[in-house]
């Protein structure tokens, strides 16, 4: 998947549409938004899911006269460019200087450590 960015607005009604693993329908989606406290105008929302699509991340089938969304793109695949992106960008590609920022600056619990190694151990 090529590197096309999205806002925060737009990584909201991704996660929501990610999360239903089936599509939705535009009323499902405003109260899915809703529910998590976010109240866009109707014409946000189109203009959002417009620029989703043109994006390549989602694509909208008709259902009679109403649209229904469907992602082009799972969670994991988004995470996995979006890691990419952001350790070629900020770690010059050193994956091993990420982990070492991780584990030197306390971010992980042990737990997360522990988890961590065992990945790392089976590689």
């Amino acid at each position: 998947m090529e590197n096309k960015k999205i806002s925060d607005a737009e990584l909201e009604i991704m996660k929501i549409i990610w999360t239903s693993n089936c599509p939705l329908m535009f009323a499902q989606i405003t109260d899915a938004l809703q529910n998590t406290g976010i109240n866009w105008q109707k014409n946000t929302l189109i203009t959002l899911l417009s620029r989703l699509m043109d994006k390549g991340y989602l694509k909208a089938n008709k259902r009679g006269r109403k649209n229904e969304y469907i992602p082009l793109i799972t969670e994991q695949e988004f995470q996995s460019v979006q890691t990419k992106n952001f350790v070629d960008r900020v770690y010059k590609g050193d994956v091993q200087g990420l982990v070492a920022q991780l584990v030197n600056s306390e971010m992980l619990t042990e737990t997360e450590y522990a988890e961590l190694k065992k990945i790392l151990e089976v590689e």
